[in-house]
């Protein structure tokens, strides 16, 4: 686990809701205090899915909403002339990828191995941290998993051009 505070918010949060470079997460939480504090539970409702005459019955891919389709929800509940009083969100890398991260790793570890490789996101009206953290499905000593995560969030922090230093 690793905090990496972020330099510029302003560019961060252009590419965090404005562009699809976060689209490779899917949503787990999201908690935005502006006027009100609204609260996402990004769970996709498959009964949601189901069910109508009409309904194909496919489910989507995930446990959870994709970020592309949520970020303009956060978006609109961000804007405007006043900053926000705060945020967090619980973003989790898509299944597929950790599958990639642990691959190019060489990880002794397998993708049933992990439940997420997750990226908080919190802005607490001045500052903004990214905080990583590894969830696995059971105890695991090897720390291997951590160590790619850390690794990924830091070269693609840098290869997206957003300035950071580890907090």
């Amino acid at each position: 686990m690793k905090a990496y505070q972020i330099k510029d918010v302003k560019n961060f949060m252009s590419k965090l809701l404005g562009t699809d470079t976060f689209d490779s997460f899917l949503l787990a939480e999201a908690s935005i205090t502006t006027y009100n504090t609204f609260v996402i539970d990004g769970h996709i409702e498959k009964g949601f899915f189901t069910g109508d005459v009409n309904d194909d019955n496919l489910l989507p891919p995930y446990e959870f909403s994709q970020w592309g389709n949520m970020r303009h929800i956060c978006f609109d509940l961000i804007k405007g002339k006043r900053t926000p009083v705060g945020f967090k969100l619980v973003l989790h890398l898509k299944p597929e990828r950790i599958g990639e991260i642990l691959e190019k790793g060489d990880a002794a570890v397998t993708l049933s191995d992990i439940k997420a490789f997750v990226l908080n996101i919190k802005y607490d009206g001045s500052a903004l941290t990214c905080i990583t953290a590894t969830a696995f499905h059971t105890f695991l000593p090897d720390k291997t998993p951590d160590k790619l995560w850390d690794d990924f969030i830091s070269h693609f922090l840098t290869s997206k051009e957003i300035s950071f230093e580890e907090a």
